[in-house]
């Protein structure tokens, strides 16, 4: 943005979005599947940063580990496997089910380990897990596009992590202090303001980096479960599973109300999306050079202290 027209860099989940996902190709960082934008990005050094889970107390002590389909967490999913632990990699956009567990041939070798952790592997190699299924998880990992040290965390923006988790909360397959843990390159770690964050997003307890793992400490209370005034009937019917959930919870006594069913908070919702269309989708840093101060540097451009967009992250560097 230049001279500080429109509204500021950061003050949108999607201004944060665009600005790493830009970053991440124009600084040569992305990896395949490229474009980045849309995705959770997977980048340089993501492997090296997968590595970093089994230095963690939580890891080791886990048995069954649920982590997201990503491709720069395929390293987190062959290091699982390789521990022996129990994988769950959630389905498709949650089309066919919750989680289907990752079942390795008997004998398998390292080659097919590593098969088994990718996508191909996960198509090939998984058995679906029932809602009936007494699954407790230990440990969750999800990748995001951007993430505070603080634990906040922003994911691609279809929400698909954050419902994944309050339905395990709903299950029981999660406690509070069930650890979770995310993998970015070292740029993608910001200062996000707390203001863009909703009762509904997921915090993180570890980060880890190519370079560093950080313990954030979070205080910040994760979803309590499901938030049946924030689904919508479109939602119902795209991810069957949550009928099974609203049903057994309704048979419970919890108010399972709809956001259809009202009217105020359908209104109220409709509202916010049109305000989050209209934050500047396409504004994409130039290429950068160097080393270790782009995390700064970002986060005086997301919090507004820079009028000139394009001179600050010109002059900002990154390790890759």
């Amino acid at each position: 943005m230049q001279g500080g027209a429109g509204p500021r860099v950061g003050t949108s989940k999607g201004g944060v979005r665009e600005l790493v996902w830009g970053y991440l190709e124009s600084s040569g960082l992305a990896e395949r599947p490229r474009p980045v934008h849309g995705r959770i990005p997977n980048f340089k050094g993501s492997h090296q940063a997968c590595c970093s889970i089994k230095e963690l107390d939580a890891f080791s002590r886990a048995s069954v580990i649920k982590v997201d389909p990503d491709k720069p967490l395929e390293g987190v999913r062959l290091a699982t496997l390789q521990a022996r632990k129990t994988l769950l990699v959630p389905t498709p956009r949650l089309r066919s089910g919750l989680f289907n567990k990752i079942v390795p041939p008997t004998g398998a070798t390292k080659e097919i380990l590593r098969i088994c952790s990718t996508s191909q592997g996960i198509k090939e190699y998984s058995v679906p897990v029932g809602l009936d299924g007494k699954i407790r998880v230990d440990l969750v990992v999800v990748g995001s596009v951007a993430v505070s040290e603080k634990g906040w965390r922003i994911g691609k923006g279809e929400g698909y992590a954050d419902m994944e988790y309050a339905m395990m909360v709903s299950m029981g397959a999660v406690k509070e202090e069930t650890p979770v843990v995310t993998i970015v390159h070292d740029c993608q770690v910001l200062d996000i303001a707390e203001e863009l964050l909703d009762d509904h997003d997921l915090t993180v307890d570890y980060i880890l980096t190519p370079t560093r793992t950080i313990k954030t400490n979070c205080k910040r209370p994760k979803p309590q479960g499901i938030i049946w005034h924030k689904v919508s009937y479109e939602m119902l019917a795209k991810i069957p599973i949550l009928k099974s959930l609203r049903y057994k919870e309704k048979q419970t006594g919890k108010d399972v109300t709809l956001q259809d069913e009202h009217p105020d908070l359908a209104n109220a919702n409709k509202s916010a999306v049109l305000n989050e269309k209209a934050m500047p989708g396409n504004t994409r840093p130039q290429a950068a050079k160097g080393s270790a101060q782009l995390g700064q540097q970002l986060t005086k451009i997301l919090l507004g202290e820079t009028a000139d967009f394009e001179e600050k992250v010109n002059g900002a560097v990154c390790i890759s």
